[in-house]
């Protein structure tokens, strides 16, 4: 039986709320600044110290501006380094939105297919309606940058640079999500109606020349091939020729990204460290790998890492960067706020039952570029951020290393670098889970 408030509770609650100065006290501050200015641990902030004993980055820090691009930011970020220290500059970029351009391209494709796979289920069906509710989505994760690379390739950020639309996506993502919802009505209506599967591709085609129109008016027109030449820091001037895309990436990408696999930590019941997954229609492109993740330790997430980056390379991650998070301080801690102190809570939930009741999943992908050992051990690490240069040290964040166990759930890693029954596990069928599962969220 359902019980609605009663006038006693209402009354009860009121009366405690106002016997007590220490609330009334947190009312008066909290209603005139925000809560995070209230409940910000002071003993965690003094003297934030931004230096680690190993750092990787001589670098400007990336601007993703208004879009949800992180994920190509920090997968660029990874590979940016290499490619400058073999052209010889200082810095360098590929282009992010070329690779948005041909992401939104393929994920137009990817969800159509999957709305064809569905177009017999009710429109209420579970995972219908979360097609339905995502159909243009910004983010992305490891396994789809790599598939990206692997069939686009890579330009130079002179060969295709920010638009307007780039940098504020949602205006797009409005128009694009309108053109898939109207092809996945008259998809699931032409199934109905018996249409065989040649015709039910030809009409999938025709909703992907419109999306194919929409991207180019707001992106621009991805280069099939172009003139590469460049002045390197010496001012001595290079070219090499006319490149496509896949033939600048096959040069100018220095590491082996098919040697990379996707770690993650999901510390849920039922989600067994050591064993390889799945999400149900997700993904980019069709003809690419699966997205499959290796599910492990989050010690050993930190190990590999810190190794990784003692061994010269950085690190692609994806966390839940909302938890705990200052931009203005430019960090990340376990304990950085007391919300527990304003309100007179409680927060028991772990990091599996905050995965089991909605409350964190992937949100953001960057790239760790540091980290503070001390005798052996994470103290720190040292994050480049896509949020631009105007905040942290310059663009590079902090992130306390209390942090990363309750809230990194994803990285790239190479696979050699595994122990080796994890590689053996990497060989074996994924466990499939549901679409809406949040280790299917994208950062």
């Amino acid at each position: 039986m359902t019980r609605a408030l009663s006038d006693d509770l209402l009354d009860r609650l009121g009366k405690e709320f106002d016997a007590e100065p220490s609330l009334r006290l947190m009312q008066n501050a909290v209603t005139k600044t925000s809560v995070n200015d209230v409940a910000l641990d002071r003993r965690v902030v003094t003297g934030i110290d931004h230096s680690v004993s190993n750092l990787l980055d001589d670098w400007d820090a990336t601007d993703q501006k208004q879009s949800g691009r992180c994920w190509l930011f920090a997968g660029t970020n990874l590979l940016r380094a290499g490619a400058a220290s073999k052209l010889g500059v200082k810095d360098f970029e590929f282009s992010q939105n070329y690779l948005l351009f041909w992401d939104k391209f393929e994920k137009a494709n990817h969800w159509l297919e999957s709305i064809l796979a569905t177009a017999e289920r009710d429109v209420d069906d579970r995972t219908v309606a979360h097609l339905l509710a995502t159909p243009a989505e910004d983010g992305g994760q490891w396994n789809m940058f790599t598939a990206l690379v692997r069939k686009h390739g890579l330009v130079p950020k002179s060969a295709m640079p920010e638009t307007w639309s780039s940098s504020k996506t949602a205006p797009m993502n409005r128009d694009i999500s309108g053109i898939l919802r109207r092809a996945a009505r008259d998809l699931r209506a032409r199934t109905a109606a018996g249409d065989d599967a040649d015709t039910l591709q030809l009409h999938k085609e025709s909703a992907l020349a419109s999306i194919h129109r929409l991207l180019s008016i707001h992106l621009g027109t991805p280069p099939t091939s172009f003139l590469w030449q460049w002045a390197d820091k010496d001012k001595g001037f290079h070219r090499d020729g006319e490149l496509t895309p896949v033939e600048f990436a096959e040069r100018y990408v220095t590491i082996p990204l098919e040697d990379y696999v996707c770690v993650v930590h999901d510390p849920r019941p039922g989600s067994t460290f050591g064993r390889t997954y799945t999400v149900e229609h997700l993904g980019n492109v069709v003809d690419g790998p699966p997205v499959t993740y290796l599910n492990i330790e989050a010690d050993l997430m930190k190990s590999l890492a810190a190794d990784a980056i003692t061994g010269g390379e950085p690190v692609w991650f994806g966390c839940d960067t909302d938890k705990m998070c200052s931009s203005e301080l430019g960090m990340w801690d376990a304990n950085l706020y007391d919300y527990d102190a304003v309100y007179r809570t409680e927060s028991t939930l772990e990091k599996a039952d905050r995965l089991l009741y909605h409350d964190s999943l992937m949100t953001h992908a960057m790239l760790f570029t540091g980290v503070d050992l001390v005798d052996g051990a994470p103290r720190r690490w040292r994050v480049e951020n896509s949020w631009g240069n105007d905040r942290a040290d310059k663009g590079f964040y902090t992130m306390n290393d209390n942090w990363f166990g309750e809230h990194v759930f994803e990285l790239a890693v190479r696979r050699s670098a595994l122990p080796a029954e994890l590689q053996e596990a990497l060989a074996t069928a994924p466990t499939v889970l549901p679409a809406w599962d949040p280790m299917g969220a994208l950062a």
